[in-house]
């Protein structure tokens, strides 16, 4: 736990929170200061980033996925021993699951949090305007306290003094810098290709000349006094208390093709008992021998689609774990793999696992994107029928399958109830990201069908 906090929040997307938010950070570490970083909402990509450059796992907060209590336990968790916790914001302030409230926004988890924020905004083409827009932001809602200003997209220093000036006399908050417009500072390897990227360490000299550009321009020193703020209390919140010693092994799918998972659900997994071995299907490698369960995670698949379907020993190696009931859950990337074939958006058709009858197609434009209410399906090992929990939905594939299917779950969105994924056995698959913070029970009801099937096996082996 620290008593150094500061969200980074924006008055809409597209004004360069996550680019000021990583230089922010790399800034911070160059000054010798221990960084933990965080992201607001479910998002994958730009904790991604926040990790490279702090060298500490980032974590998604979501005041709509988790109860209250239990965002404030992951940010006093993953925030012991940093000398300051980031919290990147998502869209705009007050943007979240609903127009008519704050809940899911950066707003509320400012408040959850009791941190103090750091406004961006894209003063481009504007003077005495911008100090309108801050203190329609501070007059908004009650509770978020904004102790200071960003003006990102300035034309200038001189443009730059003007800005400040109007919104440090109506507003009564500093401004505690400025990036330029014509900066040619976009982030490299958005989406395609980043993991790659990161491990080459050829995301290195953006940083680098991030921080140096953040720290000639902001008050990096202002900003860490600024960031000082009381301790906060997880109330009854306690989830990832270490549980109990179950004897069993999950192996994880990480490497380039598939690396989306909330940490949070592998750190759940060990407080129940599991313990966690990493594999990669990309390069080959087979289910470790003593894995009792198998994850397989979100990813772009499609990207490495003519690799992986290259790979008979890892493919033969998954299939056989699949067929023999190991206890198995492929989340987007992973339900894609499981397939019978992806065909990529340039119209090539790759073999994948198999395991499922159907059919993966990429296309241009989104398929499905929003949060999810999840109900379970009789027979699903992960989430019964009584059962729910949350999670995410975000890919730009459609599945086509070869016949009726037993479906996984029910999932909810902004456009009603749709049946989703399947159950094939002990395998539970499907495009929906679950976040185990939302319920706990999930990572319990994983390990317990692990150790269910391990009983039955040494009992057939005795016999």
């Amino acid at each position: 736990m620290n008593d150094r906090r500061l969200v980074i929040a924006g008055t809409g997307s597209g004004v360069g929170k996550t680019t000021l938010t990583i230089g922010i950070m790399a800034a911070l570490q160059k000054k010798g200061y221990t960084v933990q970083g965080f992201k607001c909402g479910p998002d994958y990509i730009d904790p991604t980033y926040h990790t490279a450059v702090t060298g500490r796992i980032s974590r998604n907060l979501d005041s709509w996925m988790f109860e209250h209590d239990t965002v404030r336990e992951i940010l006093n968790k993953a925030g012991t021993g940093a000398d300051i916790s980031i919290i990147e914001g998502v869209m705009g302030f007050f943007d979240g699951k609903s127009p008519l409230s704050n809940t899911g926004s950066t707003a509320e988890i400012s408040i959850i949090t009791q941190s103090p924020v750091l406004l961006v905004v894209n003063c481009a083409s504007m003077a005495r305007s911008a100090a309108a827009i801050v203190k329609g932001f501070q007059d908004f809602s009650t509770g978020p306290i904004i102790i200071g200003v960003i003006a990102n997209q300035v034309g200038s220093e001189g443009h730059y003094k003007i800005v400040k000036s109007a919104i440090e006399q109506e507003c009564n908050v500093p401004v505690l810098g400025y990036m330029k417009r014509e900066m040619d500072i976009d982030i490299p390897s958005r989406h395609l290709g980043l993991i790659p990227a990161i491990e080459r360490g050829e995301l290195n000299p953006f940083f680098d000349k991030l921080a140096q550009l953040v720290m000639e321009t902001i008050d990096i020193d202002q900003l860490y006094r600024l960031s000082k703020t009381n301790p906060v209390s997880n109330g009854n919140s306690n989830i990832f208390q270490h549980q109990n010693e179950s004897d069993v092994c999950i192996a994880v799918a990480k490497d380039a093709a598939f690396n989306f998972y909330y940490q949070e659900n592998l750190e759940l997994l060990e407080a129940f008992g599991a313990n966690i071995k990493y594999f990669s299907p990309l390069k080959g490698e087979e289910v470790p021998l003593d894995a009792d369960g198998l994850y397989l995670g979100g990813g772009f698949p499609e990207e490495f689609a003519a690799e992986l379907s290259g790979n008979m020993g890892a493919i033969k190696s998954i299939r056989t774990s699949i067929e023999k009931g190991m206890p198995t859950l492929a989340e987007c990337g992973g339900f894609m793999f499981l397939s019978k074939s992806i065909e990529t958006t340039s119209g090539e058709t790759h073999q994948m696992a198999g395991i499922i009858p159907g059919r993966i197609k990429m296309q241009k434009k989104l398929a499905a994107l929003g949060y999810r209410e999840i109900t379970g399906t009789p027979g699903n090992f992960l989430i019964n029928e009584i059962e729910q929990a949350k999670g995410h939905e975000f890919h730009y594939s459609t599945f086509e399958a070869d016949d009726d299917l037993t479906h996984a779950y029910q999932a909810k969105g902004r456009f009603g109830s749709k049946q989703e994924g399947c159950v094939l056995g002990n395998l539970v698959a499907g495009y929906t990201h679950f976040h185990f913070a939302s319920n706990p029970t999930l990572a319990k009801n994983w390990i317990n069908a692990c150790l269910k099937r391990k009983n039955r096996s040494a009992h057939e082996t005795i016999n």
